[in-house]
C-alpha cells in the first residue's frame, strides 16, 4: 500500500525513527540525527545568546583600529550571518560562525596599532589569508590534517577547549580576576555580580539535573532579570532602548582591503599569523564541536568537514571585503549543542536573530555578561567528560594532552594549546624511536607551529 507524504512510516522495528514528514524534517535531517524542529531552535535561540557579545565587543575592537564603528558593527552582523547561513544550508551544522575573538585583537593591536599599519592594509592581509585557506581546503590538506590528528590529542582539544570556556565564563562573571602576584585570583564573591553568576550556575545545574529542555536559555532570562533588578545591569526604559530602524551600514569599510598595500607592506609573517590561528583555532572548535553534536564516526572522522572548511575559507573573504577580521566557529555553540542542537537549523536561528539584531542591536546590550557566564562554566563542566577517552598509560601521549589542555585557558589561545601538544607529541614519538606512530600531517602542522613562533607569533 503507498504511503502518503504526512503518514508516518511504521517499520515494525527495523528503523529506531520514523520517516521525515515535513519539510524542514526532510532537508535538515531532523529525524535522521534525533532531534525536532522545537528543540533545534531553543538551541539556535541559547548559542545566539550566548556569543551575541561579539555585535558589541568586535566592533569596538576594529574601532579601536581606525574603522568606523558603524560600519564595524554593520560587517560583524552581515559576516555572521552570510557564513552561518552557509553553515545551516550547505553543511547541515549546528555551528554559528562570527569574527574570532583573538583574531580582532591581534588584527587591532597587534597589526594595525603594533605594527603601524593601515586597517585597509590588514584587511587585505586576512582577504590573503583566506585565499590561502581556500587553497588548502579544495586542495583537501585541511581535511588531511584534521584526520592525521592523534586521537589522543582530539580528545584533549574537546577538554582543553571546555576549560577554555569555563575560564572565560569564570572571567565574566567576576569569579575569576587579575592579581599582580599570582596573574589571577578569586573576584570579591560578596559583590552582587559574582554571586548573580554563582547562582545562574546552581539555576543551570538544577534545571540540567532534571534535564528541562530550554534551561540554559531560562537561566540566561532569570539571572537578567536579577541582575536588572540588583542594579548590576541596566534596565531598558524607553523605544530606542529596544529598537532602531536607523541600521547600520558597511559602505565605509566594503572592498576597502589593500591587497597590493599587504603583499607591498612584506606582511608574510602577518599573513601567515592570521593563516594559522585561524586554520589550527576553527580546526579545533570544529572537532570538539562536532564530537559534541554527535558529528564524527567512531574513528573520528567528521562528518561533511570539507563543506565545512570551503565555507569557512570563503567567509573569511567575504568577512574582509565587509570589513571584518576572520571569521571563526565560536565555542558558545557548544551551549546550543547541549540543548539538543544537531542540524542546521540551529544555525539558521542563529544567523536569523544575528540579522534581527540589526534592529534591536540597543537591547541585546542589556544581556550582561553575568547572565552568560553561568553558561559557560556549566558548558565548560559538560565538555571535560571526554577526558575518559584519553588513557593516561603511555606518557609520550600523556604529557602532549596535558600540555594541550592546560595551556588552552593559561595562554587565552586553543592555537597555542595545539601548538604545545603537537610540538610536545612529535618530539617525544621521535625521542622514543617510534616514528611509525607519527602520521607526516603531524610534522607538517608541528613544523608550521615552529614557524609561527619563530615569526613572533604567539
Amino acid at each position: 500500500m503507498s504511503k502518503n507524504a504526512g503518514e508516518v512510516v511504521q517499520d515494525k522495528g527495523n528503523s529506531p525513527n520514523p520517516a521525515p514528514t515535513n519539510f524542514l524534517d526532510r532537508f535538515f535531517k531532523l529525524t535522521e540525527r534525533g532531534t525536532n524542529v522545537r528543540t533545534e531552535l531553543i538551541a539556535g535561540l541559547t548559542s545566539f545568546l550566548a556569543m551575541s557579545y561579539i555585535i558589541i565587543v568586535n566592533p569596538m575592537i576594529l574601532s579601536d583600529a581606525g574603522i568606523p564603528h558603524e560600519a564595524a558593527l554593520a560587517a560583524t552582523i552581515y559576516a555572521s550571518v552570510l557564513c552561518t547561513l552557509a553553515f545551516a544550508f550547505w553543511v547541515n551544522y549546528p555551528v554559528a560562525i562570527a569574527p574570532g575573538m583573538g583574531l580582532n585583537a591581534f588584527f587591532a593591536y597587534t597589526v594595525v596599532i603594533g605594527q603601524g599599519l593601515t586597517w585597509q592594509t590588514a584587511l587585505g592581509a586576512v582577504f590573503i589569508s583566506g585565499v590561502v585557506f581556500f587553497i588548502l581546503t579544495v586542495t583537501g590538506i585541511r581535511q588531511k590534517i584534521v584526520e592525521g590528528v592523534p586521537t589522543p590529542l582530539k580528545s584533549a582539544i574537546g577538554v582543553g577547549i571546555g576549560l577554555f570556556i569555563a575560564f572565560i565564563g569564570f572571567q565574566n562573571a567576576g569569579l575569576i580576576v587579575a592579581d599582580d602576584s599570582t596573574i589571577v585570583s578569586l573576584g570579591d564573591v560578596t559583590k552582587a555580580g559574582p554571586l548573580i553568576a554563582i547562582i545562574g550556575v546552581l539555576i543551570a545545574g538544577f534545571f540540567m539535573a532534571r534535564n528541562i529542555k530550554g534551561g540554559l536559555l531560562i537561566t540566561i532570562a532569570i539571572t537578567s532579570i536579577i541582575a536588572m533588578i540588583a542594579g548590576v545591569a541596566a534596565v531598558p526604559s524607553g523605544v530606542s532602548d529596544f529598537v532602531s530602524f536607523d541600521l547600520p551600514s558597511v559602505s565605509e569599510t566594503f572592498l576597502q582591503m589593500d591587497l597590493l598595500g599587504a603583499i607591498g607592506y612584506g606582511v608574510i609573517a602577518v599573513i601567515f599569523s592570521f593563516t594559522i590561528v585561524e586554520l589550527f583555532d576553527n580546526l579545533a572548535t570544529l572537532i570538539g564541536l562536532t564530537k559534541k553534536a554527535g558529528l564524527q564516526d567512531e574513528d573520528g572522522k567528521i562528518q561533511d568537514l570539507d563543506k565545512a572548511l570551503q565555507a569557512d575559507s570563503v567567509g573569511t573573504m567575504a568577512s574582509a571585503a565587509l570589513g571584518s577580521t576572520a571569521l571563526n566557529a565560536y565555542v558558545e555553540n557548544a551551549t546550543g549543542i547541549s540543548e539538543g542542537g544537531k542540524t542546521g537549523l540551529t544555525a539558521l536561528t542563529v544567523a536569523f536573530f544575528f540579522l534581527v539584531s540589526l534592529l534591536f542591536a540597543p537591547l541585546i546590550g542589556f544581556i550582561p555578561g553575568v547572565a552568560t557566564a553561568p553558561i559557560l562554566i556549566i558548558v565548560g563542566a559538560l565538555m571535560i567528560t571526554e577526558i575518559t577517552n584519553i588513557k593516561f598509560d603511555d606518557y609520550t601521549d600523556v604529557i602532549p594532552v596535558f600540555l594541550t589542555i592546560i595551556l588552552m585557558p593559561l595562554t587565552y589561545s586553543i592555537a597555542t594549546g595545539l601548538a604545545f601538544g603537537f610540538i610536545s607529541y612529535t618530539v617525544l614519538k621521535m625521542l622514543t624511536g617510534r616514528f611509525s606512530e607519527i602520521h607526516w600531517i603531524v610534522y607538517f602542522i608541528s613544523i608550521a607551529f615552529v614557524i609561527h613562533f619563530l615569526t613572533g607569533g604567539h
